[in-house]
C-alpha cells in the first residue's frame, strides 16, 4: 500500500488541497484501502487549523471536501511512515531534504514531477497572498498532478 504525504509551507492551502483531491480520486477509483494519504507543512504556523477558507471554498466548488483536514507539521517519523513525500514547490523540497533523517527510506520529489509535460518540474504557486482566482489555478495544477500520480501508481 503506497503511503503518500503532500507537503507545503503551513499545510493550509496547497498540500491539503492535494490531499483532498487525491483522496477523492482514489475513492472514485475504489482504491481507498490501497493508499495512505496525508499532508503536512514544513513549518508549524497553523497546526490544528482547518484549511484556508479560500482553499476550502474553491475545492468545494469542484466537489472536494477539505473540512475534515487539519494542519500539522512535518516530523522526522514521516520520512519512514511514508513512501513518497511530495513537495508543492522547490523551496519545500529543499527544506524536506535538509530535515531528512539519515537512513530514511522515503522518496522525496516535487509533486508536479509526476505530471506530464508541460507541468512536469513546475512549482504549485502559493495562493495565500494572491487573489481568489489563484486558488482555482492551484486546483487546476493539483487535479492534473493528482490524476497523473494515480495513473502512475496504479499502472
Amino acid at each position: 500500500m503506497p503511503a503518500i504525504l503532500f507537503v507545503c509551507t503551513g499545510n493550509i492551502c496547497r498540500s491539503p488541497t492535494a490531499e483532498g483531491v487525491f483522496r477523492h480520486l482514489v475513492a472514485q477509483a475504489g482504491l481507498e484501502d490501497q493508499f495512505t494519504i496525508d499532508s503536512a507543512g514544513t513549518h508549524a504556523y497553523h497546526v490544528g487549523e482547518p484549511p484556508d477558507h479560500r482553499s476550502a471554498a474553491a475545492a468545494e466548488r469542484r466537489g472536494y471536501d477539505l473540512s475534515p483536514l487539519r494542519a500539522r507539521a512535518l516530523v522526522p517519523a514521516d520520512y519512514d511512515r511514508f513512501d513518497l513525500l511530495l513537495a508543492m514547490d522547490r523551496g519545500h523540497l529543499e527544506i524536506m531534504q535538509r530535515k531528512r533523517p539519515a537512513g530514511s527510506r522515503a522518496e522525496l520529489s516535487l509533486f508536479l514531477d509526476h505530471a506530464p509535460a508541460p507541468l512536469k518540474g513546475r512549482d504549485v504557486p502559493d495562493p495565500y497572498y494572491g487573489e481568489g482566482r489563484h486558488f482555482g489555478e492551484v486546483l487546476d495544477l493539483v487535479e492534473a498532478g493528482s490524476r497523473a500520480l494515480l495513473r502512475k501508481l496504479t499502472a
